[in-house]
């Protein structure tokens, strides 16, 4: 580049950077919505925090940006506030573990009633029944869909607990060092009949916007526990609902559709759902894993000019 790139990094992760020779850091506070990121210089590079917050929304008054990098693995919500020729890149490899650690929580949960004696201990009972079913994670049969880095991380944690997983992507390939094969997503219907759980750890495209509906719920055998720290609108929630209310499946679930969850929505009351806050990222691991992250971004672009990792361009 003829001049030295300028980057815009929220205070949060400035700490936990490594010196990038050639590359002028400006820290930033994200709750400043006055100043804009940068001060008003021009500013090749904005990494945004973990909650992208306004500034998000306020891409064009960012003078001079030609690259923005996200905080979180998803991005659809990204798309519409992005400059026209602004690149976007998300935080690939930031969230795996975190993110594996609670479906791996989540799915051991839900399979040993954490929930149920929970409740019991608020209330002072010593309660063994639970719903008068054993159930276990060994020796269950897991699809993955969603086989990238957290569907890896993820997998890793499954192996580990002697369950056979069975690994789903866009597009079918070869195995690696955790699995046989990795299934194409054509071949998710013929999949579903035989799965005892289904985790799902896509991103949201218009590809896998619905993608478990009506007709994939109903392929899954009965007590089968579906399991979502991909995003709300992968999964018809009316449907999955239903499902569960009538005792067919069960639901464990880190995002929803409508997200956050509105009091009184049916999913808070209906029984063998568990709900957590889409938390699915949130660990102090998570800062030094961004600082590292970032600091390989800021290569990049000081090296070539453009940014690892991009998903999409205005």
């Amino acid at each position: 580049m003829s001049r030295q790139p300028v980057v815009a990094v929220p205070t949060m992760f400035v700490e936990h950077l490594d010196p990038v020779d050639g590359v002028e850091v400006l820290p930033y506070d994200p709750r400043d919505l006055e100043t804009p990121p940068g001060g008003g210089r021009e500013v090749d590079v904005l990494s945004l925090p973990f909650v992208a917050g306004r500034w998000l929304t306020r891409l064009e008054e960012i003078p001079g940006l030609r690259g923005v990098v996200l905080a979180s693995a998803g991005y659809e919500h990204a798309l519409p506030y992005l400059p026209a020729g602004v690149d976007l890149a998300n935080a690939v490899g930031v969230h795996d573990t975190a993110t594996a650690e609670l479906a791996l929580a989540l799915i051991l949960a839900s399979q040993r009633g954490l929930p149920g004696y929970v409740r019991a201990q608020s209330e002072g009972r010593w309660e063994r029944g639970g719903d008068g079913k054993l159930r276990s994670l060994a020796d269950s049969r897991v699809l993955v869909v969603g086989y990238g880095g957290i569907g890896r991380a993820l997998t890793r944690r499954l192996l580990a607990s002697e369950c056979e997983v069975v690994a789903v992507a866009s597009q079918p390939r070869p195995g690696d060092d955790l699995v046989d094969r990795v299934h194409g997503i054509e071949e998710l219907p013929a999949l579903l009949p035989e799965a005892d759980i289904l985790v799902l750890a896509v991103p949201l495209t218009e590809a896998t916007r619905g993608l478990v509906d009506t007709a994939a719920l109903a392929a899954l055998p009965d007590d089968a526990l579906v399991v979502n720290v991909a995003r709300g609108p992968v999964v018809d929630t009316e449907a999955l609902q239903r499902e569960c209310a009538a005792g067919r499946l069960r639901a464990a679930l880190d995002v929803t559709d409508p997200e956050p969850l509105p009091e009184g929505h049916p999913l808070w009351s209906t029984p063998g759902v568990l709900v957590s806050p889409h938390v699915g990222g949130g660990s102090p691991a998570s800062f030094p894993r961004m600082g590292r992250y970032l600091t390989r971004q800021l290569t990049a672009y000081r090296d070539r000019g453009r940014l690892d990792h991009v998903v999409a361009t205005g």
